[in-house]
């Protein structure tokens, strides 16, 4: 393929790292941090309290066989590794974007695609999934062993199968060139650990959970590819849904809506231009491509009558769906009265919509209207009660009402629907702190600094604990 790939050249750095291997110390520290039994040194070198980030590079790299093009290449984590990021993480940003949409035939819909692309693809043995989750916004992604998001946004934009098959495809190009691996691969797990948290703000009890982190999606979470990768993605992308059997032409059109859409409307598009880079040179790429080396394939079915009845029930929820994006778009600009129209008109058209009732009830607790705001997390758990961030809002919402008993039964009830946030054990800390219970708060902060040693929320533990004369 003539797209641009990322390999080692002889006679480079990245070569004789290759020829020589990791140092032993460097294995270990790799194979802790894969099992979660990092030393306190571990942590000190991987969040460069005592190196520097090029050192930690240096230390976490290894060497692979490129699945795509055979060539040796610079990699970050192992495949074992991939597979644990996508286990253990994957499931907090899919909550973090609202989870799974209540659609099954969508959800049903994207899986089934997904297979029909799979057998195409060098990497067979992975474990692919793609569903449909609830964000507004317009973006797809992929943990690198292929747990997949397709946000409702982007579903409600597509126009057929062909180009979500292109929208697939060029998610699993990402996976099978390994690209989150590449380089990068070990900073993307440490950055992991830090982003289970919106800071709390010591004058305003969980204020910043009003803020759209979720929203921003995985860009707040995955490597940000470079248009080096995008391009390789997009050229794997296209030869897969070919080999699958779908026009080429579908990877064109995904660039050109993608490409129309931020024009028209720039603050909805954000997300996914901040973590794939888009350009009018892409989509002409494509085009080329589809007019010359995948030119019989404009024979094949776009699927677009099959792409319609599969995903009416989803495409019934686009206006309701375009009001949120909208007041998600006010809300970023701080600005929560103006946003409070587009969700009051989100939920008279879909009054159990759970992205639009906890979104309404974020909009009421930024204008301290916090019962209001508790009226409708109430319905969303009723909507949705497998999904954790309502429980978490109505934490946040329990403690601005000067409840800490009840904002620890809703950070409990968190924690059995998404085991695994670091960020409980800090919000529980506050809790137990406001209730009086010093020694259990400062139990939960040590073991929050002990899982994330560094931020602002790290900031305010380590100060308390100085403050009670537990630390130096």
């Amino acid at each position: 393929m003539s797209d641009p790939r990322i390999v080692t050249r002889p006679g480079t750095a990245a070569t004789k790292k290759c020829a020589t291997g990791l140092a032993a110390d460097e294995v270990g520290l790799a194979e802790r941090l894969h099992r979660n039994r990092l030393t306190r040194r571990d942590t000190m070198r991987l969040f460069g309290l005592s190196v520097s980030a090029s050192a930690i590079a240096a230390t976490l790299q290894g060497c692979a066989t490129s699945p795509v093009t055979g060539e040796r290449i610079l990699v970050g984590m192992s495949e074992s590794m991939e597979r644990g990021v996508d286990r253990e993480q994957s499931p907090h940003q899919f909550s973090a974007d609202l989870g799974a949409v209540q659609d099954a035939p969508s959800n049903a819909y994207v899986s089934e695609v997904t297979a029909r692309l799979r057998p195409v693809v060098q990497r067979r043995d992975m474990p692919y999934s793609a569903r449909v989750v609830n964000a507004n916004h317009v973006n797809a992604y992929t943990f690198p062993a292929g747990a997949m998001g397709i946000t409702r946004g982007i579903m409600v934009s597509l126009q057929d199968e062909a180009e979500l098959a292109a929208l697939i495809g060029h998610e699993m190009g990402h996976v099978n060139a390994r690209h989150a691996a590449q380089s990068q691969g070990q900073a993307l797990v440490a950055q992991v650990a830090l982003v289970g948290l919106a800071v709390a703000a010591e004058d305003s009890e969980w204020a910043p959970l009003i803020g759209l982190g979720a929203q921003l999606g995985a860009s707040a979470l995955l490597a940000r590819y470079s248009r080096g990768h995008e391009r390789e993605a997009d050229a794997l992308g296209q030869r897969y849904m070919v080999d699958a059997g779908y026009p080429a032409e579908g990877m064109v059109r995904l660039h050109a809506l993608l490409i129309d859409g931020h024009e028209k409307r720039p603050n909805l598009l954000e997300t996914m231009f901040a973590s794939h880079p888009m350009s009018s040179e892409r989509r002409d790429s494509a085009a080329r491509e589809a007019q010359t080396r995948y030119a019989a394939s404009g024979a094949a079915s776009a699927q677009r009558e099959r792409f319609m009845d599969r995903t009416a029930g989803l495409r019934r929820l686009k206006p309701a769906i375009e009001a949120c994006m909208a007041g998600e778009t006010a809300m970023a600009r701080k600005a929560p009265r103006a946003a409070e129209p587009h969700f009051e008109r989100a939920l008279s058209l879909a009054p159990r919509d759970y992205p639009a009732l906890l979104r309404m009830a974020q909009c009421q607790q930024a204008q301290g209207r916090l019962r209001e705001a508790e009226r409708h997390v109430r319905l969303a758990r009723e909507v949705y009660p497998q999904e954790a961030q309502a429980a978490k809002l109505g934490a946040a919402l329990k403690m601005g009402r000067r409840d800490p008993e009840g904002a620890l039964a809703e950070l409990a009830a968190y924690d059995r629907l998404l085991p695994g946030d670091a960020g409980v054990l800090f919000l529980q800390g506050r809790a137990l702190q406001a209730m009086g219970r010093r020694d259990a708060a400062a139990d939960r902060y040590r073991r929050f600094l002990q899982r994330v040693p560094q931020g602002d929320a790290a900031r305010q533990a380590q100060t308390q604990l100085r403050a009670w004369g537990m630390v130096k």
